[in-house]
Formats: C-alpha cells, structure tokens, sequence
C-alpha cells in the first residue's frame, strides 16, 4: 500500500491538476447536441474554453451565466434563469450541464433550486435535459468533476428496474462501457472496436469518440455539440447484460447504475498493458460466449515480442510520473510490469486508488514538487502532460506527453494507450525517448588486456560515453 503524502504548501508551483469544472464539462461533451452551461465570471468559461480548444484543436461550444461583481454580491439566480433561457431558444439543445465554479460555489449558489424555478417559469422548455452539477474549482480535480457528471447524468435520466420498459438482459447484444476520464477519443474508438469484434453492441457513456474524434462534418457549424451519446440512450441501460467500468473513479457511479438497473458490472482500473488488456479480453469472451478472435490473439503475440525488444531499455528505467489519480495509478501498474522503477509520483488530487498503486509514496502537489522528487531521484523519463514540459527541460530528460491538457503536439487528443497495439507503441515510444538521450543501451566489454587507446573509439562508435555510465550504475 502506498503511502499519500499530503500537500504541505501555501500555494501550487506551476499547478498540475485541472479544475473540476472542466472535468464535468468534457463529460458533457460526449452527449449529443449538448452544451456545457458554467455557472461563473466570463474569465472561468473562457479559460475553460481555451483549454479545450488547444487541446481538441475544434470549436467547443461552452456558455456562461456571465456573473458580474454586482450579481456576484446580490445573488446571480437571474443570471442562471435567463442563460438557461437563451441557450434554449437560441442553441436548441438536447441536453444542459449547468455547472458551478469556484465563484458561485463560494457565494453559495443553491443550482438545483434555481433550475426548479427554471422549470416553473419556462414550460416549454421540459423536452430540453438539464442537469445540475456542483463542480467547485477548490477542490477535486478534472477526474472528480468529470464523474460527477456522469453521476448526475445516471441520477437524472437512467430509469430504475421497476419501469415497465426497462428488462434486464432483453437486449442480449447490448454492453454499457462507463469511459474514465484518462480514456483519449482514440483510447473510446479503440475499446468500442475491440468489443465490436465479438459481436456485442458497446454503448459508450459518453462517447467522445463521436463528439471530439477531429472529423470534419459536411453540415453547416452548430452551436452545439455533434456527435455524442443520444440522451435518449440512457433509457436503455437497463436492458444491456453486463457494464464495463474503466477507471475507479467511476466505481461509485457504477455502483448508482448498478442499484438503478441491476445490469452485472466489471471493473478495470485502467487499460494500459498486457494484464489488463487480458482481464479485459477474456471478460468480453465470456459475455459474447465465443473464441477470442485470432486477430487479437495475432496482437497479443505482437505486444508480447515489443516487451521482449525494449525490457532492455525499460527494465529499472527511472520514471517519474504526474497525472490525475486514475491515469497515475494506470502507469505505475504497466511500468512495473516491465520492470521499471517509479521514482517520483505527484498526483493532482486525493483518491482511494492511490493507496492500490505498486508505490512506496505518492506525493499531492503540484510540477513543482514532481521536479523535486525527479531530481532526488536521478530520473531518466517523466510522464506528464504538456504543463510538464519546462520541468522536462530543467531536468535535462525526455518527455512522455500523456494527460489533459496536450498542446504544444499535433493529435495527442487521438493517442490510443489501450489495448494490445497501445500499449506496443508505448512501449515503442518509451524506449526510444530514452535511447535518443543516451540511456538504457549496453555499452561494449572492454577485455583488461585489451589496448586503452581503442576504448574511446570503440565507445564513440557505440554512441556516447553516458552508455557506459548507465550501464554500471544499473548493474
């Protein structure tokens, strides 16, 4: 078990973590015709929408109720009323998340009254799902926001057992997936494939594989969101044979879910390389009740020869590692099974899932902190988002661009980690940041008896003389 140490400083240094706020509001995103509503200053909704844009390179559609330092002071329940108002008449959605910041959180906005009035004062607007979700900047990270949206979505619109329309395992065909927050679009296409090769219906909740997968659509632009889980969908759950859950985060909800439908659930913390990829293959043999295809068999061989071609370079490799709970806790798993060694984990936030981690510590904190922690540690590969770039740089080591946000690189959005082919072209890509800086290759035997003069040339011809520094300091 793994020991969480707390944040002990007054302030962040170069903060990891993402706010809540933006957590939930991603979940929005993989509805269809949605619309994210932030409750908050212009400020939080367009930081927000920056974020996303840099990272997605798309339009988001993201509204604000536009508090001001009056309404700020005196109640801004007028603000939430007439947003919900315009965004309805003018956007036409299919679905509201109306989400808090930090600004409405610390007036004490009362969301689930103000929507009550909402209702009240605007009948014509019943057909349109609004979900109330309270998503403070001050605590959580994206991980925590973005299951409490999930959360409301399942509270809201998912139907109990009791519902006449609703039979248990009537769609025999059908598989309810509950997509983490450290699943890219590519990682939710990926997983929807690989359950489609058994022949099983997967619906993704949400779908940002349709929503956010960078596709150009032939229609004209929309101020809502296109593609995406129908809202209509979550009426179905109830009627699927199984639920696969990826990410502890979304345990409790999947627990909602399950007390709402009795659908059996399945859980995976992650699905980054060869052991949970098995866990995950087999379950969906077992729910489809056929072979596992001879394709996967095919990639599995592959990833098993990928592991064979770079344990040389991984095997006691020194990684430090920053990323929200669910996304650290996946790494650090895969990186033992390679035989790697964790020296350094900053996580943005507290979870129950850090205590599981194959780690001796794990540090609460910020980039600051990770660079600590690397340096003691003599590091040789971080992992982190694109904020991480600069600690890469000071620390002199290469980075692994994995997270929220990635920026500063083309298609991080669409990376696939999962499966038998992700985690082979991880592996791929890990070892050769660390070959291109010198690390992890094995330096020429020099014979005693053997000229001195010839030992230079023969390590230069290798590569460099830092070869033979790593070799004897690993073994």
């Amino acid at each position: 078990m793994a020991e969480i140490i707390r944040r002990s400083k007054a302030l962040s240094v170069s903060p990891l973590k993402t706010s809540q706020a933006m957590g939930a509001s991603l979940a929005v995103l993989g509805l269809e015709r949605a619309m994210p509503l932030l409750h908050g200053a212009q400020g939080c909704t367009a930081f927000a929408k920056v974020f996303f844009v840099r990272h997605f390179r798309e339009p988001i559609p993201l509204q604000t109720t536009a508090m001001d330092p009056i309404s700020s002071v005196m109640g801004a329940d007028d603000n939430v009323i007439e947003a919900l108002k315009t965004v309805c008449e003018k956007n036409r959605p299919a679905a509201i998340g109306l989400l808090t910041t930090g600004l409405s959180e610390a007036q004490g906005t009362d969301i689930v009254r103000v929507l009550k009035t909402f209702r009240e004062l605007h009948p014509e607007f019943q057909a349109v799902r609004i979900i109330p979700v309270n998503t403070p900047d001050f605590s959580g990270c994206l991980e925590s926001g973005y299951a409490a949206a999930l959360r409301a979505m399942i509270s809201e619109w998912v139907p109990a057992a009791t519902v006449k329309e609703t039979r248990l395992g009537c769609r025999t065909r059908q598989v309810n997936v509950l997509c983490g927050s450290l699943l890219t679009p590519g990682d939710v296409e990926a997983l929807r494939e690989l359950i489609e090769s058994f022949g099983l219906h997967p619906v993704m909740i949400p779908d940002l594989a349709d929503s956010l997968d960078g596709h150009l659509d032939p229609e004209d632009f929309k101020p809502v969101t296109v593609g995406g889980l129908s809202v209509n969908a979550f009426t179905t759950l109830g009627n699927a044979v199984a639920t696969l859950v990826i990410g502890a985060s979304l345990y409790p909800v999947a627990d909602l879910l399950y007390e709402r439908t009795g659908v059996p659930l399945h859980r995976f913390d992650h699905l980054l390389g060869l052991a949970a990829n098995d866990q995950l293959v087999m379950t969906l043999a077992g729910i489809a009740g056929h072979a596992v295809p001879a394709r996967l068999a095919r990639q599995r061989a592959q990833l098993l020869d990928a592991m064979l071609d770079t344990h040389f370079m991984l095997g006691q490799a020194r990684i430090a590692l920053a990323a929200d709970p669910d996304l650290l806790h996946a790494f650090s798993q895969w990186l033992a099974e390679m035989g790697a060694e964790v020296v350094a984990a900053v996580a943005s936030d507290r979870a129950a899932v850090l205590e599981r981690t194959p780690l001796a510590q794990v540090q609460i904190g910020d980039l600051e902190d990770l660079e600590t922690w690397a340096r003691q540690g003599d590091a040789e590969l971080l992992i982190g988002n694109s904020h991480a770039v600069d600690t890469a740089q000071r620390l002199g080591i290469p980075l692994l661009r994995a997270g929220f946000p990635l920026y500063d690189q083309l298609g991080g959005y669409q990376r696939t980690w999962i499966g038998y082919r992700g985690a082979r072209q991880a592996l791929f890509d890990i070892a050769n940041l660390l070959l291109g800086h010198g690390h992890g290759g094995v330096a020429p035997y020099h014979s005693f008896y053997s000229r001195k003069d010839d030992h230079r040339w023969e390590t230069m011809a290798y590569g460099s003389e830092q070869a033979l520094v790593d070799c004897e300091r690993r073994h």
